[in-house]
Parts: structure tokens; sequence; C-alpha cells
């Protein structure tokens, strides 16, 4: 097997008033956030061949991470309009179009992660769904559902194809505010307890400055945010899942033959992994746009 991870998903450009364009896309993040902290790790998504698919690529290969061949075929390279509130939240509009062909040509992954768009828009999410079935026997599956609401037709269709990629996973970040979207009617907490029952080993709730919780078999664990000053939350949740991802794979709990151990993770090692989760996230808002730790920084601004 690989000692690799693979994450499938959409890079685009984010394009902010007034300031100079920015590589961004949700599973883009989490690939390039692990390189930088110098994981191996391999990254599918769809791009186009100009200018801003060029300016990707090279953003993903200067962070160590390896972008698939066949990433390249998109007619042009996907843009997000971001909008920053006065609370320094983020909202997005998009031009995107999402599609994937074939199995990509590497090894099997010691993990599989994907999330957001990718998990939901057509036709790509059905090749998704299909990569991570294939993959699954081997190769963790790890998911953060990353809601964009403005792309989302059909609201029942995506609940539907949320739940059955949750169901498939062995680790699920999520938002209380994409929780909210999904099941207004109940609360996150209790939506979060349902998902970590349908299958999940692993099943992690960020609140924004409410800090986070994280649900297992074992219990449940909270994690206070780190205090920062905020400057944008723009990859905020994206640098959670990479610091949690990065915790699991030091505690040698990635493959498909190790999902009975990460099945029985206790309350302190996930209370580890939630810490460094939370370092990870509270570290990006202080910088503007999605600008991932290197292992130096992440040390750095844990010990401060």
């Amino acid at each position: 097997m690989s000692s690799r991870g693979l994450v499938i998903g959409e890079a685009l450009i984010d394009i902010v008033g007034g300031q100079p364009e920015r590589v961004g896309g949700s599973p883009l993040n989490v690939a390039v956030g692990l390189a930088r902290l110098g994981r191996g790790v391999d990254l599918l998504t769809h791009l186009g061949d100009d200018d801003r698919g060029r300016h990707i690529a090279e953003y993903v290969e200067h962070a160590g991470a390896r972008l698939i061949s066949g990433s390249v075929a998109a007619q042009r390279t996907p843009t997000a309009v971001v909008t920053l509130a006065t609370d320094s939240s983020a909202s997005y509009s998009f031009d995107l179009d999402w599609r994937l062909d074939g199995t990509p040509p590497v090894p099997p992954p010691l993990f599989v992660h994907t999330g957001s768009i990718a998990a939901v828009r057509e036709p790509g999410c059905l090749a998704v769904a299909a990569l991570l079935n294939a993959y699954r026997a081997s190769a963790t599956v790890t998911f953060d559902p990353n809601i964009r609401p403005s792309l989302i037709v059909d609201r029942d269709q995506a609940r539907g194809r949320i739940d059955k990629l949750v169901q498939r996973s062995d680790i699920v970040k999520v938002s209380d505010e994409d929780l909210r979207w999904l099941a207004p009617e109940r609360s996150p907490l209790d939506t979060a307890r349902g998902w970590l029952a349908s299958g999940p080993a692993i099943v992690a709730l960020t609140m924004g400055e409410r800090g986070a919780l994280g649900l297992c078999a074992a219990g449940e664990v909270t994690m206070p945010s780190y205090p920062a000053t905020v400057v944008d939350t723009v990859g905020a949740g994206d640098a959670f899942m990479v610091g949690m991802l990065d915790t699991l794979w030091r505690l040698e709990l990635f493959g498909g033959d190790r999902r009975s151990r990460l099945r029985r993770i206790g309350p302190d090692q996930l209370r580890s992994v939630l810490e460094v989760a939370a370092a990870a996230s509270a570290l990006v808002v202080t910088r503007g746009g999605a600008d991932m730790p290197n292992r130096a920084e992440l040390s750095q601004f844990r010990r401060t």
C-alpha cells in the first residue's frame, strides 16, 4: 500500500475585491496543508489549461503536493468571488464545472479525503462516490461536507448524497453552520450524534469561537478555541481538517487494515487530535486567505 494520501475535489481561484487573486478550494487547501506539514499527498481535481490553472498547479507543486495527471481537463479554471462580512466571515459565488473521469494512476492510498462541492456537484460527484467505494477496502475515508448552498439546486438530493458519504466515511469533520443548513429542525449536536451512529469512527463538530466537539464510540471530547486575532475565516475549517488528519497519521490510525483500531480511539487520543486541529485553524484565521501553516509555524503557534 502507498504511504501517501489522496485528496479528491475542487481547486479554484478566489477573487476578493481589491486584492490579488488567491488559490482556493476546500479539498485543495487540505492537500496543500498536509503537504506543507511534510506529508505525501496527491490531488485529483479539474482545472483548465489556462493561466489560472497553471498558477494553481504551480501552487500545489510548490507546497510539496502532487497534482495527478488528468486533472487539467476543464474548459476553464473554476473561480469563486469571495465577499467578506463585517465579522470577517466569507460567502462565495462560483463559476465552476466539476467533472472526473477514470481511476487516478496512483497506488492505493493510505487514506482518501473529499468534501465540499466535489461531494454534491454533478456530474463529478458521482465519480467521487464511486472512487470512495473502490478505495474503502484498503484506505481510510475522510469527509468534510463544507456546504456551499449557492451551488445546490436540489436540497433533498444534496442531503441524501451527504448522508451516504457520511455512512461510508471513517472520519467526518463538519461545522455547526453546515448542520443547521442540512437539518434545521435538529440541533447540530443531535445531528452529529446521529452521524456517528450511522458509521464513522470519529465525527468532529466545529463551532467557531465556541471551539469544537469530538465524538467517538468511547465518548465525547470538548476542545475550546485558541485565542486569535481574526483577519478572515477563509480556510479555517480546512486547516482544522488538516490538523486532524496530520495527527491521526502520526498516531498510525490510517489504512483499511487499521479501521478497527481507529474505532477504538479513546478520549485522550481524540483530544490530542482536536488540539492540533484547533491550533491549525486558529493560526490560519490570523492570516489573510487560506494560508496553511508549515510544521515549524504550527509548532511555534502551539507553544505561544
